[in-house]
């Protein structure tokens, strides 16, 4: 692997690790109260799954960019590059909306543009490369399922 290569994967992996740490420092012990008082819906997974979930998929995320970056330079690679970037936003934003600010119905937009924009990511990477396109579709997978529990929770905590 070349030296550009790999510091390019230690970028996008802080990249990605970065948006991660964002939301787990929204999300103390105050919010913690607050989160378990709202009344949930009976698919809420346990706490317990959302850590080792999140973990994998940010690793699949960065890994992602990598791959796309390392494609040949070009107005395709450029677009994905960019639909990253912005879906990397989106999702550090909706912890902080969600936890850091309890803005239920805010977050729930966020989310909601979250996914579309992982959806581009993927549309975008899958010209790029495929493989990159397949790994976020996890991610896609989960955001959807994300959505739905933020969508119950405003629902039912009005």
């Amino acid at each position: 692997m070349r030296t550009e290569s790999l510091a390019a994967l230690g970028v996008f992996s802080a990249l990605t690790a970065g948006a991660g740490a964002l939301g787990a420092t929204v999300t103390d012990h105050g919010t913690q109260s607050w989160y378990r008082w709202l009344r949930k819906p009976p698919f809420q997974p346990p706490s317990a799954v959302f850590g080792p979930v999140w973990t994998v998929l940010y690793g699949l995320i960065a890994l992602s960019g990598w791959r796309v970056w390392n494609q040949p330079a070009g107005p395709a690679r450029s677009r994905a590059l960019g639909l990253w970037t912005l879906q990397l936003g989106f999702n550090a934003a909706w912890s902080w909306l969600f936890f850091g600010k309890r803005l239920k119905r805010t977050a729930l937009a966020d989310i909601g543009a979250l996914g579309v924009s992982i959806a581009a990511y993927i549309a975008a990477a899958r010209k790029v490369d495929r493989t990159a396109a397949v790994l976020v579709a996890p991610y896609l997978g989960w955001v959807c399922f994300a959505s739905l529990l933020n969508e119950e929770i405003v629902r039912r905590n009005p």
